[in-house]
Order: C-alpha cells, then structure tokens, then sequence
C-alpha cells in the first residue's frame, strides 16, 4: 500500500530537484561532522529502502546533502515475497527512485536458493537474509558502507526487548551507530553498517516525509503483533511516551552510553586478559587465576575472552551455568559454542577449538 504525504496520489518527480535545505537536514549535517566515520565524504554507500517512512526520510536527507558530501548513492530493496503484492511495491519503488536518476537495486526471496534453513517469515531470518544480500551487493557495487535507517525508536524498542529477555549489558548496548557488517581480508576491504539516523526519533521521519511530499509505501506486517518488535511499538512504547514524553529518545540516549561504557570496559577488560593468558599456540586462559576473581569479574573476562577470540557471545544464563563448572576442584570438561568452536578446560587452562576446516573439494 502507497501512502502519499500530501495529494490523492504519489507522483513520481518529473525531473531532478533542487536540493532542499532545512533544520533536519542541518541536524543531520551536523551529526555526520561530528562522527564523520558514520558516512565518510565521496564513500560509495548503499541504503537499504523499504519504502517505509524512515528509510523514505533518509533518501531524501541523503540525496539533498550529497552536494556537501560527494557520495555516489546506490539504493537496494528487498522483497521478501510476504505479501502478494510485494513485487508492485518494489517496481513502483524502482520507479520513483529512477526519476531522482538513482538506481534501485532489488533482491527477491528465492526459496530455491535458500541455505542453512533460513526462514524469511521470522524475524530473525528475514534479517539475516537482507544483511547477507545487503553485503554480497555492497561488495559487487564497491560500497565501503551499508546504511540502514534505524531511528531512535528502534533503539528503544531494541533495548526494552534486550531488557525483558535478560540480556548481558552488550545485548543492552544495542543498535551502534556503526559496527562491521563483512570482515575485511587480504585483498578487500571491510564493509561497514551505519546508522545515520538513531539521533531522530520515528515521528520526525513521518514529519519529514510529510514535509517534503514524500511517498511512502506501507507495509501491513508492521502492525502484526504477532511480532514481538510490533507488539513493543503498538503497546508499550505508547504508554511509556504518554507517562513520559520523549521515553523513546531518552531510552535511545541510554543505549548510546551504555556503548559508551562497553567500550571503556572492554579496554580494561583486554589489559585484565593479558595477566592471565597461558601462552602457547591457541588462545589461552590460566583457569585458576581466573577463579580467583570476584563472580562479576569471572563473568567479564570470560565473556569478552570468548567474543575477542571466537566471536561467539553468551548469554547471562549461559554465562551462569557455565562459571559453577570452571570453579577449583571440578573436573575437566568441554562445552559446544555455536558454528563449531568449543571451549576446553583442564585443572590449569581454558582453551578454544575452532571449528573444522571443511574438506577441500
């Protein structure tokens, strides 16, 4: 469903427009030059476009401060097939976007190509799928940075979820500003994943689109509260602004420090490591060095000592399960991470197996 901002219908512009000028996208200017790594002047960038208002919001304040900025703006979308007239949605995109001279990239749901069981109907694989096609393009294209249009509000909503479920501070820290969407290597670069826009709040993107006669398609799953993020937007997030006004920018604010401290702590913590490394050819931990510290600090060096090295992260229940098993006068033991690493003990050191090499063909 198109939504026009103003007027019966949405019309595609006619011809290439002038570059508008107002207080967001001064606010926005600002930000970038402040933290100009987000979107760094001439990088070639890749936004991800729904359709919706945010990513619609973050088109237009994108394309009228290129100017400034001297990026090549390449566009992607994604139809994941859930609604029947997902295919209209992403050609009437494709036209609107082609009439500003951009060129709208599309990626479709090809349940014959799909790996490792992924399921485009959750949540969880509908965004893995579009961070996976998000990076094979961003590769092909040459882009140095994928940019998403997460506001504020999803920040919120990221963290009250977190929240609820339990989370380690890390999972607390949720939705950066930036973090790698694809390891560098020898020959290549990596890819990294902006999020320009977590200083606005989601009613200043549909001001926005309003303001500046933007069309904006709706899609119906946003109001599915079988969805757990839905059910936290329609619900919740509701009550907390009308007791407190702004929550969602408050609790957005939040998150940001929370990055903040996680950052500093894990400074700390990496210095704390290197006491306690055991040496020798694959990372180490002096097991009784480390159960000699208080329950918290256990709980801190081991988290980041598994992230650092394996890239894997435990949850806090994990994390408690796991610390009783390592403590003085327990046995021996091994327990699986995900992708095939483990962690090894004996009485004297913690060590990771990585995952297999798979067989050359």
């Amino acid at each position: 469903m198109i939504l026009p901002s103003r007027g019966p219908t949405a019309q595609a512009p006619t011809h290439q427009p002038v570059p508008r000028w107002g207080p967001d996208h001064l606010r926005l200017h600002r930000h970038l030059l402040r933290h100009p790594e987000l979107l760094p002047a001439g990088a070639t960038l890749l936004l991800a476009l729904s359709g919706g208002q945010d990513s619609m919001a973050l088109l237009a304040l994108l394309h009228d401060l290129g100017r400034l900025h001297h990026w090549s703006l390449q566009l992607w979308h994604g139809d994941h097939r859930w609604r029947p007239d997902s295919s209209r949605q992403a050609a009437e995109l494709e036209r609107w976007t082609a009439a500003l001279g951009l060129e709208l990239h599309i990626d479709t749901w090809e349940p014959a190509a799909a790996q490792n069981d992924l399921d485009p109907r959750s949540e969880a694989g509908a965004r893995q799928w579009r961070y996976g096609q998000l990076q094979t393009r961003a590769r092909a294209l040459g882009a140095s940075h994928v940019v998403t249009a997460h506001t504020a509000s999803d920040r919120a909503e990221t963290l009250l979820l977190h929240l609820a479920r339990g989370s380690h501070r890390r999972g607390l820290a949720s939705l950066r500003r930036q973090r790698p969407l694809s390891p560098g290597a020898e020959d290549t670069a990596p890819i990294l994943l902006s999020r320009p826009l977590l200083t606005f709040s989601r009613a200043d993107t549909a001001r926005l689109c309003s303001e500046l006669e933007l069309p904006v398609w709706i899609d119906p799953s946003n109001s599915d509260c079988h969805f757990s993020r839905n059910r936290i937007r329609a619900e919740v997030l509701p009550v907390l602004e009308e007791l407190h006004p702004g929550a969602a920018q408050r609790i957005s604010a939040l998150a940001e420090r929370l990055v903040e401290e996680v950052n500093d702590r894990d400074a700390l913590v990496d210095l704390a490591l290197q006491a306690l490394d055991a040496g020798g050819p694959n990372q180490t931990l002096r097991r009784p060095e480390l159960v000699r510290q208080a329950p918290a600090t256990q709980r801190q060096l081991l988290h980041r000592w598994l992230e650092r090295f394996s890239g894997q992260t435990l949850t806090a229940r994990q994390l408690e399960d796991l610390l009783p098993r390592l403590q003085a006068g327990q046995p021996p033991g091994t327990t699986a991470l995900r992708t095939g690493w483990q962690l090894r003990w004996d009485r004297c050191t913690l060590w990771l197996n990585a995952p297999p090499s798979p067989p050359a063909q």
